[in-house]
């Protein structure tokens, strides 16, 4: 294995290159990146911004969640959409949330969104895309409705309308085959949840339920399980068994109360004083 210089240079370090290519040589596996799965969406229309996510969280091949949220809370105004690691996004979009807080009372302003944005790209390319936080960022400032994504090595980009995630091809050709400027607030409500819906059913990572998001310069609304395209059927009929279908060998019951002696120790003092 060749030796490594001790004296760090300026620029990018790639000495963990050597290594790897050390261990592969001896036969050792290198980690393999974790699939994720998401959809989440963002689109202008002629009054703000509407942002919309699906709500299955999973872990592997197994769903973990149902109904998470992904419309994370940056600030009244802004929202910020995560796909990846869940913990990722839930604490990255946290710790700015906190830190625009302050931003706005140490300038007395309200916070612009390209600001939130800055903020973001730079803490993502500090880690070089092992923070596995893909985001949608969506608000309405002072200057004007913006929205942006932002891909877990700090890249970013600001369009119209922007899909992330998993199941973003599915959504993308909704949007481009439908979306038009200066939309309606019902018709782009609409479309965000064809272009979720589209990533929920052709989209194994995706799945559950349809998250809206509705920002203008007057209010924000969170719509909720907007869109329940996956809802459990009644079942045509009740299986019902009998008591002594299924017989057993043998019946043990136990008490799980725990009974316990309580000795008072200086019972003897002054009673407290409730006057």
């Amino acid at each position: 294995m060749s030796q490594q210089s001790v004296l760090s240079s300026s620029g990018f370090d790639f000495s963990n290159s050597v290594r790897n290519k050390f261990f592969q040589e001896k036969g050792v596996p290198l980690p393999k990146a974790t699939s994720t799965g998401t959809t989440i969406v963002g689109c202008l229309f002629k009054d703000g911004i509407i942002l919309g996510a699906d709500t299955r969280a999973t872990e592997g091949e197994i769903i973990a969640d149902k109904n998470c949220e992904k419309i994370h809370y940056i600030t009244e105004s802004i929202r910020c959409c995560g796909a990846g690691t869940a913990a990722d996004t839930e604490f990255t979009t946290a710790s700015i949330s906190s830190n625009m807080e302050l931003h706005a009372l140490s300038t007395g302003r309200k916070p612009r969104v390209v600001t939130v944005m800055t903020m973001l790209k730079q803490y993502l390319f500090q880690y070089q895309g092992h923070v596995g936080a893909a985001l949608v960022l969506g608000g309405v400032d002072s200057t004007g409705p913006h929205l942006f994504t932002i891909h877990p090595h700090g890249s970013t980009d600001k369009l119209p309308y922007v899909t992330m995630g998993s199941g973003s091809l599915a959504a993308m050709a909704v949007f481009e085959s439908s979306w038009k400027p200066n939309m309606e607030r019902n018709d782009a409500l609409a479309l965000v949840s064809a272009a979720v819906s589209a990533g929920i059913f052709n989209d194994l990572g995706s799945g559950s339920n349809v998250d809206a998001c509705i920002i203008t310069a007057t209010q924000t609304e969170m719509l909720r399980n907007f869109v329940k395209p996956n809802e459990r059927v009644e079942k045509e009929r009740h299986y019902t068994f009998r008591r002594g279908t299924t017989a057993w060998k043998s019946e043990n019951i136990r008490d799980l109360i725990v009974s316990e002696d309580i000795t008072l120790v200086g019972a003897t003092g002054d009673a407290m004083d409730t006057s």
